[in-house]
Parts: structure tokens; sequence; C-alpha cells
């Protein structure tokens, strides 16, 4: 369990998706750091950063699936198989209903998979499942 704010990386290529995540977080009030990556390669590179440029642990991924140069099951195979970063907690949000895409995220470790139209666009219920998922749940990297 943690009591920090909510660090979330959020790796959406859709602007408007990440303006309405953003405004989900305000409108719930939630205490959160937001950091966005435009993809997969981005993400990865925001996730291997040291110094300034890193993330605080421990840390939310939220990931979107169909993006440009590395998409969202390209990048959580990548984090698997990366020892520094296997533990990530990664979240899909997606447009994807594709069984294989489900089969092969929860394969890879998912934490959870949501569609967005399911979601809806206000995203408050998303919003409420991390900020629960956060504050209960034990994060790898975190500090006891």
């Amino acid at each position: 369990m943690t009591t920090d704010a909510l660090t979330l990386l959020v790796v959406e290529d859709n602007d408007v998706d990440r303006e309405s995540l953003r405004r989900a977080f305000r409108k719930a009030q939630v205490p959160c750091t937001l950091v966005m990556a435009n993809d997969g390669v981005e993400a990865l590179a925001r996730l291997r950063a040291e110094g300034t440029g890193a993330l605080d642990r421990p840390f939310l991924v939220l990931l979107d699936l169909a993006m440009p140069r590395m998409n969202g099951l390209e990048l959580l195979r990548t984090l698997r198989a990366d020892p520094q970063l296997a533990s990530v907690v990664a979240f899909i949000l997606t447009t994807s209903r594709r069984p294989e895409d489900i089969a092969e995220a929860y394969a890879l470790n998912a934490a959870g998979y949501f569609v967005k139209d399911v979601v809806g666009d206000d995203g408050s219920q998303l919003v409420e499942l991390l900020e629960r998922y956060w504050t209960l749940a034990e994060m790898p990297g975190s500090r006891a």
C-alpha cells in the first residue's frame, strides 16, 4: 500500500484521449503526476531514463495498443524481457476487442484490459479504479 501521490505513465498517441484522461484525473481530484508518451519507443525511453528524467518508483503504466513505431503489445513484451522493467504494473486502455489482443495482454501479465468505449468519455470509473489499485496494492519499488 502506498500513500504517495499516484504516478502514471500514459502511453497514448491520440491527443484527445490524453486530454480526456487529464480532465478525468483533475475532475476526480486525484493527487497524481501524469507523464505522457506518444508511443512505445518514447515510453521505453522514459522508463529507462536515469537521473532527472527518471520516473519515481513506484508507478503505473496505462497504455494503448494501436500506436506508431512500437505498439502496446510490443512495449509490454519488451518490458517483460527486461530484468529492470519486468515488474512494471501495466494496464491496457484500447479500442481493440480482439480476443487475441486480450489473451496476449494477459499472457504478458497486464494488470487489466479496458476498452475505451466501455470506460466511457469521462473516464471517471477508470480513474477511480486506478486510484484504488494504487492505494491498496503493494507495488514493486514501494518504500516500506
